[in-house]
């Protein structure tokens, strides 16, 4: 690391970072505007990575990134563009390499995707900023939303955004990180053992708070157990002086508190935890209210009676995660509350529909563990209850028995379940079996008949839960159904199916 402060991005930092010699470096004072590894998003000073890859290949568009004002590229082959600089072997660069230099460049390195990482994780090492890190199997991105938006009730708070969780989007958020930042909420994702390491040894957090582990991705992953073990990847590489913020109430992330050096922080729905919470009423779409209870000795058992605008009893847990992190900080709760109640529910959503009807859009992704959860919550609405439930994918050996826990949770919620796609029709045939009439269950293919036959059958105060996994694009129901969309249709407006 340097001596001096480093206050912006340049290029002279990037090619530091990738282990430029100082005969290259020299002078290359030009501030990086962003990094993206979409040619798209280019603007003016754009470091544009060229990632590799079969449907898009990111050196495709190399010259493309150029023109539009990126004043370097890194790339892991030759393109017909730019000054090209070898960086596989940067201490065999000639002298005066810099004097000769024109801007765009392209910077040739062995693997485009660690160029990123290591680029991100030097940048982060410029900055003495408290990291927390989020993972589980489901609500990481909710989390991640209101811990951001507790923290932010007193320090200056960079958040991932989006779903931006995985070995791209970490970097890619990092080198956003600037001066002003005091605290990083990060989320990590994983497909396999390994990869949250990867990300914890960038980002290097001291906070790190598992969610949950469920059988989501068991397709990619074998079993709930490696899940797990994956997911302990974030408690294990926090420093002895950090802080595992774990949920009591899941068994598999109870033990984790086994593998850390950190301070252990528990919560959940038990006194037994840290910080828990009981009271809970759900208010349907207006939130859930409940007591929250600090059990440490520095809490003195002390009772906090909150609302928090997210819906469904299980968005407690949310609620809980996020406390934590406030407690951890020593936040009071008065900031702590105000925090929470100025979070933004993400995922489910309410829609108006068609014939003053109402849609849950919780189309985001979907796994057992959540489709019950989005069910309960359709339990606690007035209105006839209508279920549209597509495909769960990824769920490999434990795909029947995930759409047959659904379907069973089904019979008892909704008047009415509409199954789109093939592993729908497993959620149609186990409410049947566990005693839903027939005539109730109706099995489309798709998302076009799911709407065509929706529109026959919607009527007004109707609530309908929409959810499905990611690949079924289950948005297009709602876009189809939403209030607005069928005022465009009457005005002569086009119809987004």
């Amino acid at each position: 690391m340097w001596d001096q402060m480093v206050e912006i991005l340049t290029l002279e930092n990037v090619i530091r970072a990738l282990g430029g010699c100082t005969q290259i470096c020299a002078g290359l004072a030009d501030r990086v505007s962003d990094v993206t590894v979409d040619s798209r998003q280019v603007r003016a000073g754009s470091l544009f990575v060229a990632l590799p890859g079969d449907q898009a290949d990111g050196h495709r568009y190399v010259a493309d990134a150029l023109a539009r004002g990126a004043i370097a590229a890194i790339v892991e082959r030759d393109v017909d563009c730019g000054t090209v600089l070898d960086l596989r072997n940067p201490m065999r660069a000639p002298e005066g390499a810099a004097s000769v230099l024109s801007l765009p460049v392209c910077l040739r390195v062995s693997d485009s995707l660690a160029a990123l990482q290591q680029i991100a994780s030097w940048w982060r090492a410029q900055f003495d900023v408290r990291v927390i890190g989020i993972t589980g199997s489901i609500g990481k991105t909710t989390t991640k939303e209101f811990i951001a938006s507790v923290l932010a009730q007193r320090y200056c708070v960079l958040k991932s955004e989006g779903n931006y969780n995985n070995e791209i989007g970490l970097p890619l958020t990092l080198l956003q990180l600037g001066r002003s930042h005091e605290r990083v909420v990060l989320e990590m994702g994983t497909y396999g053992p390994g990869e949250i390491t990867l990300l914890t040894d960038i980002a290097r957090p001291e906070i790190g708070v598992v969610t949950n582990v469920g059988p989501v991705h068991l397709e990619r992953m074998g079993t709930v157990e490696r899940i797990a073990e994956a997911k302990s990847e974030l408690p294990r590489a926090l420093p002895a002086g950090g802080t595992a913020i774990l949920n009591a109430d899941d068994e598999r992330v109870r033990s984790m508190a086994e593998v850390t050096r950190a301070h252990v922080f528990t919560y959940g729905l038990s006194s037994a935890s840290d910080l828990w919470a009981d009271e809970v009423e759900s208010h349907g779409l207006e939130g859930v209210g409940l007591v929250f209870h600090d059990a440490r000795p520095q809490g003195r058992d002390q009772a906090v009676r909150a609302h928090i605008p997210l819906v469904g009893r299980h968005s407690v847990y949310t609620a809980l995660c996020a406390a934590a992190v406030g407690l951890v900080e020593d936040f009071s709760w008065e900031e702590i509350l105000r925090g929470l109640d100025a979070g933004e529910p993400l995922r489910l959503v309410a829609v108006p529909g068609i014939h003053e009807s109402t849609l849950l859009d919780d189309t985001y992704n979907s796994s057992p563990d959540s489709a019950i959860a989005a069910l309960d919550l359709l339990a606690e609405l007035d209105g006839r209850k209508i279920g549209v439930l597509g495909d769960m994918l990824e769920l490999g050996a434990h795909e029947a028995e995930g759409h047959c826990r659904v379907g069973r949770r089904a019979v008892d919620v909704v008047s009415l379940l509409i199954t789109v796609g093939e592993r729908g029709r497993l959620i149609g045939e186990s409410a049947i079996e566990h005693g839903m009439t027939p005539e109730r269950v109706i099995h489309v293919a798709d998302n076009v008949a799911a709407v065509s036959r929706l529109r026959q059958l919607i009527h007004a105060g109707d609530v309908i839960l929409i959810k499905g996994s990611r690949g079924m694009a289950m948005e297009e129901i709602v876009h189809a159904l939403a209030r607005s969309s069928a005022d465009a249709d009457a005005n002569g407006g086009s119809k987004d199916n």
